[in-house]
């Protein structure tokens, strides 16, 4: 039976989803927050080429779910594919350690970057296959109509953005990128076994049947598919380095020649462009859909278009803003937290870590407490033995920064649901296409208190950590204006035969976001620490504007998100009426 929580009225697989995915996000955001810097300190890239090679991972990462999802409805069911899309990412951070463990101080390492391409193609593959069938599984566990599935994404959303919160702490806080990397696979090992434990005991519909079951035997065909993606994906991070197998190196490092011309072809933007533009002429030239069905559709088209512009100034968190925060904010600080501090913190943990497995299995009363004594015990006594450690902190770490932004999330999420419900009910909510434009008003105003504050200064001259946290605060405001509602707005105007389909292309977009976002933050300028472009080099520029110092690179983001907030803002008066009275 679907066994209800007592205290919430949800069924236990809700919170076993939740647990599931709080470890691959912390897995994969923990891995995320350090990524930039491995490239740019560890494996010597510049920031340009380190910024392309983020966008194209991240982008990558929004396209593969489209393979997923089609493999999963047709053969092998959710829970088939989050395993083996567990694996292959479980397996993807573990290279990513052994390239961090390959690298050579002062000098590129071949093994190095050849394990981090083979890791990076196994996250993307693996993503594809576990990020659109988790969720997936979510509405499955309830009846149609269900009115606790609002309720229940809102918790699983909670477990998205834990993970994402403690990952670039922990994976952020060692001083070894390997042990960072190291830590994103034990989470993501983690995941794995829980949802492999407990799967068959909690994953089952209101009818009581198991859900997310294998649909058909895969073929050969489809094995050759995965296979073949898996190749071209590794081709395609991998195709500079190709290209130079096959002309050399000296050919791709001249200019005027062939081999330079062809290494240079950025493949992975081509693939995500030309997917954006394929999806809306295949979609909206299918002869079943009605005149009202088609404008929904172009309206999701339209918003999808805007929403590039917001996740593409969004995401520099992980890019330029983290590059920008290492070598531009003043991270200077004093901070002492005894061991004893943290064994009490590891005690507290494991209450609530007892308390959660002994839910999960049934155990009894006496069990737990057993389990949670021994536990305390343990670590207490660890604490007076010395081998737990007092942390003295001198400098808050720059991957620590993104942490900001999920935890404002969990603060603010309920606040602004209570805000949209007040507003419904006096008839002052609005609509979904002017929330999304406050959305992106929100990122122009964080990016013009950036602005702001490296305004005028000397490169040399470090800003205060105040402004960052600004920046990410305002920032998260605009993804609670944006982010959830855009989901909500697709389901609800996309006809049902198509839903799915629809979804994935709004995820596409996000593709073309991440992949944009790369090449934006490639153009940030040097900053504290580092040696200034040397004279008659090339400066960066973008739409013919050069991009000499950072207040001309924030202002970039400033145009971008605010002239797309207010050309949405005019437009959002006609989108309603094509919406047909879904709002």
């Amino acid at each position: 039976m679907n066994t209800p929580s007592t205290n919430t009225g949800h069924p236990r697989g809700l919170y076993l989803l939740f647990f599931t995915e709080m470890w691959e996000r912390f897995s994969y955001y923990g891995m995320r927050a350090i990524f930039i810097l491995y490239m740019t300190k560890a494996l010597l890239f510049d920031k340009a080429l380190a910024s392309n090679v983020y966008g194209s991972f991240t982008g990558l990462v929004y396209l593969t779910p489209l393979l997923g999802g089609y493999l999963c409805d047709r053969f092998w069911g959710n829970r088939r594919s989050i395993l083996i899309g567990g694996i292959m990412m479980a397996v993807g951070q573990f290279l990513l350690y052994l390239s961090g463990s390959a690298v050579s101080d002062g000098a590129q390492s071949g093994s190095a970057i050849t394990f981090m391409w083979m890791g990076l193609t196994l996250l993307i593959v693996g993503n594809g296959f576990f990020k659109p069938n988790i969720s997936t599984m979510v509405g499955q566990l309830y009846p149609k109509n269900d009115s606790r599935i609002d309720g229940a994404f809102t918790i699983f959303y909670m477990g998205i953005n834990m993970g994402a919160f403690f990952s670039p702490l922990v994976c952020g806080g060692f001083s070894e990128f390997k042990y960072g990397f190291l830590a994103a696979a034990i989470g993501m090992v983690i995941s794995l076994i829980s949802f492999e434990l407990l799967k068959n005991k909690h994953l089952v519909g209101p009818d009581g049947k198991p859900i997310g079951m294998p649909v058909a035997k895969v073929d050969m065909k489809t094995y050759g598919t995965i296979i073949g993606s898996i190749a071209l994906i590794f081709c395609l991070l991998n195709f500079q380095n190709i290209v130079k197998g096959i002309f050399g190196a000296d050919a791709v490092a001249n200019p005027d020649s062939l081999g330079h011309t062809i290494a240079n072809i950025d493949l992975v933007a081509y693939l995500i462009y030309a997917s954006l533009v394929l999806m809306p002429i295949i979609i909206l030239t299918d002869k079943s859909l009605t005149k009202d069905e088609r404008e929904r559709i172009i309206v999701i088209f339209i918003l999808a278009f805007f929403v590039i512009f917001f996740w593409a100034c969004f995401e520099q968190a992980g890019a330029s803003l983290t590059l920008f925060a290492d070598q531009q904010v003043d991270r200077e600080i004093n901070v002492h937290i005894s061991r004893f501090v943290i064994a009490g913190a590891g005690a507290v943990l494991i209450y609530f870590l007892g308390k959660a497995f002994g839910w999960f299995f049934e155990w009894s009363k006496k069990t737990i407490l057993s389990i949670q004594g021994i536990g305390a015990i343990a670590i207490v006594a660890m604490a007076f033995a010395g081998s737990i450690p007092d942390i003295h902190l001198s400098e808050f770490p720059s991957p620590w920064f993104q942490s900001i932004n999920p935890l404002a999330i969990i603060v603010l999420a309920p606040f602004f649901t209570m805000m949209w419900g007040k507003l419904a009910k006096v008839n002052m909510e609005p609509s979904s296409p002017l929330k999304m434009a406050m959305g992106l008003g929100l990122v122009a105003l964080g990016y013009v208190i950036i602005a702001y504050a490296v305004s005028g200064i000397d490169p040399s001259t470090k800003i205060a950590m105040f402004w960052l946290f600004a920046l990410y605060i305002v920032h998260t405001m605009g993804e609670l204006c944006l982010s959830p509602i855009g989901l909500s707005m697709v389901s609800k105007l996309a006809p049902l035969r198509l839903s799915s389909l629809m979804m994935g292309t709004w995820f596409l977009a996000n593709a073309v976001a991440n992949k944009f976002a790369g090449t934006l933050s490639a153009l940030i300028p040097p900053g504290a620490g580092e040696e200034p472009a040397e004279a008659g080099a090339a400066i960066p520029s973008f739409l013919g504007i050069e991009i000499s110092n950072l207040f001309i690179f924030f202002c970039v983001f400033i145009v971008l998100s605010g002239v797309a907030s207010l050309i949405l803002l005019a437009l959002y008066r006609k989108l309603l009426k094509m919406m047909h009275g879904v709002n």
